[in-house]
């Protein structure tokens, strides 16, 4: 399997403004939403598992995640991961009671052979937390780094195709992302531009990686030049104090 790399869960020690960690964190109003796709599941299956982000949102979970440096990351507390990947998962048919892969699938070397492998091995619901590649470009950031949201759109399969990969009956849901969101990707930040000025910040999203200097530093003095001089507040200071952001986060749910 080739594997793009993973959304780095810890993105640095620093700070990026005041009180507020550099490292990201699974936000529990986005765990909320989980906990709720996965209903009374008891048994859960975790697909590209990283280092065990929102795993609390279910009861008793299984992890598979094929990279060898995200397993070591994981915290004791959790489960072992099993050296997997989605296209070839070892379990039996109906082996759990429910799945879940969150920000995830767009790593994937075949998206539709692991989401049918995640429905085959599951009796109940399959969970899926990504961004519909359709609307990412909306998000502000794209009049400052539109080769970082360009990259989101490419990688990211659409809604349909999750939708139709998993069959039987299923939903989408946007997810609300909080003001004060503590997971760090770019829409966590809709109403706090100030943080993505932090190189330890962005790095907690993998598409940051895939542009080259040049991309990030201008993104850096248009956005600084911005901020001070007013022009990001005139046209999008309204997001500051708006509670929650509907963005590009999905749900997708699919019971058989």
């Amino acid at each position: 399997m080739t594997t793009l790399p993973h959304r780095t869960e810890d993105a640095g020690s620093g700070t990026v403004g005041p009180g507020r960690s550099a490292v990201p964190r699974p936000d529990e109003r986005i765990a909320r939403f989980i906990a709720e796709a996965l209903g009374d599941a008891r048994t859960v299956l975790n697909v590209g598992a990283g280092a065990g982000s929102y795993e609390n949102a279910a009861r008793a979970v299984t992890a598979v995640e094929p990279s060898e440096s995200m397993r070591a990351r994981r915290p004791v507390r959790l489960a072992r991961a099993i050296d997997a990947v989605a296209e070839e998962l070892p379990f039996a048919d109906g082996e759990f009671d429910a799945s879940m892969t969150l920000f995830s699938v767009h790593q994937w070397s075949d998206v539709r052979a692991g989401l049918r492998e995640m429905r085959r091995v599951t009796r109940g619901p399959v969970a899926v937390l990504s961004c519909d590649p359709d609307l990412v470009r909306e998000f502000w950031l794209y009049r400052y780094a539109p080769e970082v949201l360009d990259t989101e759109a490419l990688r990211h399969p659409t809604v349909e195709e999750l939708a139709a990969s998993l069959g039987g009956n299923g939903t989408v849901r946007t997810v609300p992302i909080p003001l004060d969101c503590t997971d760090g990707f770019n829409e966590a930040y809709y109403g706090r531009p100030e943080l993505l000025l932090d190189p330890a910040a962005r790095q907690a999203c993998s598409a940051w990686s895939f542009v080259d200097d040049g991309v990030r530093e201008r993104f850096d003095r248009t956005l600084r030049r911005d901020l001070e001089s007013g022009a990001w507040d005139e046209e999008f200071g309204h997001l500051r104090t708006r509670p929650t952001y509907e963005g590009s986060l999905v749900l997708v749910r699919a019971t058989p």
